[in-house]
């Protein structure tokens, strides 16, 4: 009896000091556990289309965004890479500068009175005047060039990792790097970028979804699932792939196209369904 009491106090007393050192506790296993299940219960967006918009189908979309009742693109593939700005309701070119030969032009946005467009794998970029198209100036940056948004304070660029760089935008410096996760999973491939309402919101290359993303954490906070928006019946084709985001901020209104798509499309997201699975 002795023996056992003696026992039972000795392993008591290993089990503490074990929690102590360890700072393990029991009950944590259940708290990761509902957090687990927390985190798996990911938003999933449908779409409904508002209106439908002609464009070039000749563009290879890389980079778009709105502006005082325009749209702006960046096109890529060496050759044919340009600037544009287009006509929303028409689909016409009203102004464009063609980019050299040997760049291939990526990702657009817009800071201030000046629009930054990157380059794929020439890690050049390029700053222009808004209202002329006049190149003021090039910067650099170490790794590919993708999509680029504004949040108002920074420029976040993507550069097809799960990587999202936040940049000074008068400096074009990195000052600080977030990597993208879903339910701990990174989430790469991240292209195109708009800012949308304290969100990230990013083409993933090759699928059919937009990530929305938290900008201070990473974390993915819900997905946009465009499955059935493609004109074309061989929409993973990277050709013809889901590529362009654009947001009016001043009319709550969201755009979407693809590469060598014949059409710009208005959407509104339809409520979310909780899922885990289905994205």
């Amino acid at each position: 009896m002795k023996s056992c009491l003696w026992n039972c106090l000795l392993d008591l007393t290993i089990l503490f000091f074990f929690v102590i050192l360890t700072g393990f506790n029991p009950l944590s296993l259940t708290a990761s556990a509902e957090s687990e299940k927390a985190v798996a219960s990911v938003p999933v967006y449908k779409f409904k289309i508002l209106n439908i918009y002609p464009h070039d189908q000749n563009a290879f979309t890389q980079g778009l965004f709105f502006e005082e009742g325009f749209l702006y693109e960046g096109t890529g593939l060496n050759g044919q890479s340009a600037l544009r700005k287009i006509n929303l309701k028409t689909g016409d070119i009203l102004k464009i500068h063609k980019l050299p030969q040997e760049f291939f032009g990526e990702g657009i946005v817009l800071y201030n009175d000046k629009i930054i467009q990157l380059t794929w794998k020439s890690h050049v970029g390029f700053v222009y005047d808004k209202n002329s198209f006049k190149l003021l100036g090039t910067f650099f940056y170490p790794t590919e060039g993708w999509g680029i948004t504004y949040d108002g304070k920074q420029l976040i660029m993507s550069d097809g990792t799960a990587n999202l760089y936040f940049l000074n935008p008068e400096t074009l410096k990195v000052t600080r790097r977030i990597e993208v996760r879903d339910q701990n999973i990174p989430v790469t491939k991240l292209n195109e970028l708009e800012y949308v309402r304290g969100e990230i919101f990013a083409n993933v290359w090759l699928t059919n979804r937009i990530a929305r993303i938290d900008p201070q954490s990473g974390r993915v906070t819900g997905w946009i699932d465009l499955k059935g928006l493609s004109p074309f019946k061989d929409s993973d084709n990277e050709m013809k792939a889901l590529n362009g985001i654009a947001y009016d901020a001043n009319n709550n209104r969201l755009f979407v196209t693809g590469k060598l798509w014949p059409n710009i499309y208005e959407i509104k997201l339809v409520p979310a369904e909780r899922s885990g699975k289905d994205k």
